[in-house]
């Protein structure tokens, strides 16, 4: 396990036209795959998620982060409060685009327990799982579940992030296309 979980209140999901420095995120875990002349790395940080995708020069960046956390401005292409359901595309240039789609859902305290048993039966097949410390002492873990799908043309990430102190679960969606 390792540190608390940001508050859900407290997030934003951010894309951008570069690379971000890793040393700005206490990195959990990390899977690099390439694929159809691309590359990508997929991180759980403490606070969300970062995926840095590399075609022909091209780096782009997606990160769900704490709102305080200090990024940069330059080449920041999309910006949004993690809250309700959100979609979005744009066309990097000729032939790649990304896009996204992101949804946060309250649920009762006995979905919220199956949704995160769901998750953790689930990464025993497929993805990454991360558990972090309750914030309260015999309160629940917080979970990070991201599963990976590279096709040829298109990487899919799959990002669920639990906030128990909200019972509330973040679901991110992106897709990095090539030939599109």
């Amino acid at each position: 396990m390792t540190s608390t979980r940001p508050k859900i209140a407290e997030l934003v999901y951010q894309f951008y036209g570069r690379s971000l420095h890793p040393e700005l995120f206490e990195i959990c875990q990390s899977r690099t795959v390439e694929r159809g002349g691309y590359r990508a790395t997929v991180q759980i940080t403490s606070a969300g998620h970062l995926v840095q995708w590399q075609y022909r020069g091209l780096v782009l960046t997606e990160v769900a982060a704490a709102a305080n956390q200090p990024l940069p401005l330059r080449r920041r292409l999309m910006s949004y409060r993690l809250k309700g359901e959100r979609t979005d595309r744009i066309e990097i240039r000729a032939g790649i685009s990304y896009e996204m789609k992101f949804s946060l859902e309250p649920a009762d305290d006995d979905k919220f327990t199956a949704y995160q048993r769901e998750l953790t039966l689930h990464t025993t097949r497929h993805g990454m799982l991360q558990r972090f410390e309750p914030s309260a002492r015999f309160g629940a873990a917080a979970l990070s579940y991201v599963n990976i799908d590279s096709r040829d043309k298109t990487l899919c990430v799959q990002a669920f992030h639990t906030f128990p102190d909200d019972c509330a679960v973040l679901k991110i969606q992106s897709w990095y296309r090539v030939g599109a």
